[in-house]
């Protein structure tokens, strides 16, 4: 009995000292799986947070990239509107007389605000225009880069992605595009505003009149925005690889921050215009024979319209080959300070806003 009992005595303490400690372990165990859903619903939270702030970051930079590309396009356009002027109205009017009778034209029956006409509507279109143009090119290329995985994109594929940038702005800003120039053709003013013409052209030709001329637009837009971010992005590299251009980086990142936004151009002020300058001029010269037939397009009424092919050859018949580049010397002369313009002013935008 006594051994019995002293078995039974010394085996219930022993079996109760197991059983807490088994208890402390489940519960530390319970502790740790607690403090471990704890840390897992902070770094969940901090995860969240990071993704979050990029989030905004990445909008913060992408308005800044439009603002730049926006601003770009106000101040070359507004330089340039008497030039644009003259233009539209070799294209529109089918204008005869040569440059300097037109400008004297213009200035007796309209003032020196008549260069201007349309300007607004002009800088309603081109600002967006622009901004979408810019940012659209610029992301284009960080995605080929980013496929590509090559420390520098092709030339092949800048002018990829300049086609692509000019193809999705065209999309979206035609309607402004077609409004402008259906306000500057005969009978354009009776119409009202930019609101009474989109009014009038919906309600007489359906809403898919403010997309006349998208065809030939893309046609146009897509070589024309290859050509003017290739040639630009193929003459900077080639001035960044030179011996000089290392030289003026290796000054700039040895001043930093403390040099003005002019001095932080990676090609400098004069360069950045003319670069910007023959960028353009290329574009114009390649694609103007499609702006003509845009143009043209655009002022049709839908009693007489025609496809773009069919205008084309109204074009020729009427007035030769030439006919498709009237209008082609101030054009390039309107082409040459606006491109050089817009690349430095959306260069120096992107320094003073601090775009990434």
């Amino acid at each position: 009995m006594s051994v019995k009992g002293g078995r039974g005595f010394v085996g219930g303490p022993v079996g109760l000292l197991a059983s807490g400690e088994e208890k402390g372990a489940r519960a530390e165990e319970a502790e740790g799986l607690v403090a471990g859903r704890r840390e897992t619903e902070e770094e969940g939270k901090v995860v969240e947070e990071v993704k979050e702030a990029r989030t905004a970051a990445g909008a913060m930079n992408m308005t800044k990239h439009l603002w730049s590309g926006a601003v770009a396009a106000m101040v070359s356009r507004t330089v340039v509107a008497p030039l644009e002027r003259l233009k539209l109205e070799y294209i529109v009017r089918a204008e005869q007389r040569n440059l300097f009778e037109l400008i004297h034209a213009i200035a007796t029956t309209q003032g020196l605000k008549g260069f201007w006409k349309g300007n607004f509507v002009n800088i309603l279109r081109t600002a967006p225009f622009k901004a979408v143009n810019f940012y659209a090119y610029d992301s284009y290329r960080k995605q080929l880069l980013k496929w590509s995985g090559n420390d520098e994109i092709t030339n092949f594929e800048r002018f990829i992605a300049g086609a692509a940038a000019g193809v999705t702005a065209t999309i979206l800003c035609i309607p402004m595009d077609t409004i402008r120039t259906r306000m500057v053709a005969p009978g354009g003013e009776a119409l009202g505003g930019v609101i009474g013409v989109a009014r009038h052209m919906i309600q007489t030709e359906g809403f898919f009149s403010l997309y006349k001329g998208l065809v030939p637009s893309l046609i146009s837009m897509a070589p024309s925005g290859a050509v003017f971010y290739g040639v630009y992005d193929i003459l900077k590299m080639a001035y960044l690889h030179s011996p000089e251009g290392k030289r003026r980086a290796s000054t700039m990142k040895q001043q930093g921050q403390e040099a003005n936004a002019l001095d932080q151009l990676e090609l400098g002020t004069l360069r950045t215009l003319l670069y910007g300058a023959i960028a353009g001029c290329c574009a114009e010269a390649a694609t103007y024979p499609f702006e003509v037939v845009r143009r043209q397009l655009q002022m049709q009424v839908k009693a007489t319209r025609m496809n773009a092919f069919a205008t084309c050859l109204k074009i020729v018949d009427q007035g030769g080959v030439p006919a498709l580049y009237a209008g082609l010397i101030p054009s390039l002369l309107q082409v040459l300070p606006s491109a050089s313009i817009s690349y430095f002013v959306y260069e120096l935008m992107k320094i003073v806003l601090k775009v990434e």
